[in-house]
């Protein structure tokens, strides 16, 4: 046991501890642990900041508390940060009214008959908004078959016209 690994003692009572670097990876496979009770995806990055400062301590050992402190809350919110901020991306079941402009124009058939003000369903040859297939109003009845055009986005709703 060398010098460094013995705890210093101050005024005979109060010892100092240096962390380890097995204190770290235990303490961040518990929090990677941890977020199997919390499903946040939030406790993991903290859980894997303290395994890269026990990583970073196995290599240059060392480090002082400080500095260990420092760079595991830095690993962390940098982690966190980038995961919520570029890695994730949002999850919607439906892009409606997030994209008009993608859905105006196109040309679908319609599955059923429509009357006028009354819900029906389009169908598109490929996904449009997230979905190949539509709950559509008309101003005017339509029969079922018929090839129709998006002209708005209402809510999630499509607004067609026959073509």
């Amino acid at each position: 046991m060398t010098a460094a690994d013995k705890p210093e003692i101050l005024d005979g009572m109060d010892i100092v501890m240096q962390p380890q670097w097995w204190h770290w990876i235990v303490g961040g496979l518990a929090l990677v642990l941890a977020e199997l009770a919390v499903p946040a995806f939030y406790v993991i990055w903290f859980g894997l900041g303290a395994l890269l400062v026990g990583l970073l301590l196995l290599l240059a050992p060392g480090l002082p508390v400080t500095a260990q402190l420092l760079c595991w809350i830095a690993a962390s919110l940098a982690m966190t940060v980038l995961w919520f901020r570029v890695f994730r991306k949002a999850q919607q079941a439906t892009r409606s009214g997030t994209a008009d402009g993608e859905a105006i124009g196109e040309i679908g058939l319609l599955v059923g008959a429509i009357e006028p003000f009354q819900k029906g369903r389009v169908r598109f040859q490929r996904p449009l908004l997230g979905a190949d297939e539509w709950v559509c109003l008309a101003d005017s009845a339509i029969a079922a078959g018929e090839r129709v055009r998006v002209v708005a986005v209402e809510g999630s709703y499509l607004k067609v016209v026959k073509t």
